[in-house]
């Protein structure tokens, strides 16, 4: 199967309308692909937006419950020490028991024990003898 000169005329014809249609129809579609790759991109930061948005409210609600949770726990203790303080009559008496209760918790081996002028009893010269 040979084709003539009017075979040749005709597939060069076709391909030429061939060439000129994609000519004229790629730039169209190069847009058309960049609107599509810009409406993606604009879902994509408008869901990441809501994202962030959901994530800071819930961090608010959770540093508001947290607070108030130490508002409460706050409130407890300020109570339970009032009931200590009252007990133990007054300010004074409380400062001694905490003092007494930070001994017998303490493992230290030498203890300065105030005086009614503030001031500590040393005693550096056994410290010094001992070693």
């Amino acid at each position: 199967m040979r084709l003539g000169a009017a075979g040749y005329l005709v597939i060069f014809g076709i391909l030429a309308i061939l060439i000129i249609l994609i000519m004229a129809v790629y730039p169209q579609y190069r847009v058309y692909s960049q609107r599509l790759a810009g409406e993606a991109s604009l879902a994509e930061a408008q869901s990441s937006r809501q994202v962030a948005v959901l994530e800071a409210r819930a961090k608010r609600e959770s540093a508001t419950e947290l607070a108030a949770a130490e508002i409460l726990r706050a409130e407890g203790a300020a109570k339970a020490n009032a009931i200590l303080q009252d007990s133990l009559g007054g300010p004074e008496g409380y400062l001694r028991y905490l003092q007494i209760q930070a001994l017998e918790s303490s493992k230290a081996s030498l203890i300065y024990v105030p005086t009614e002028s503030g001031l500590p009893i040393t005693e550096s010269a056994r410290i010094r003898q001992a070693q």
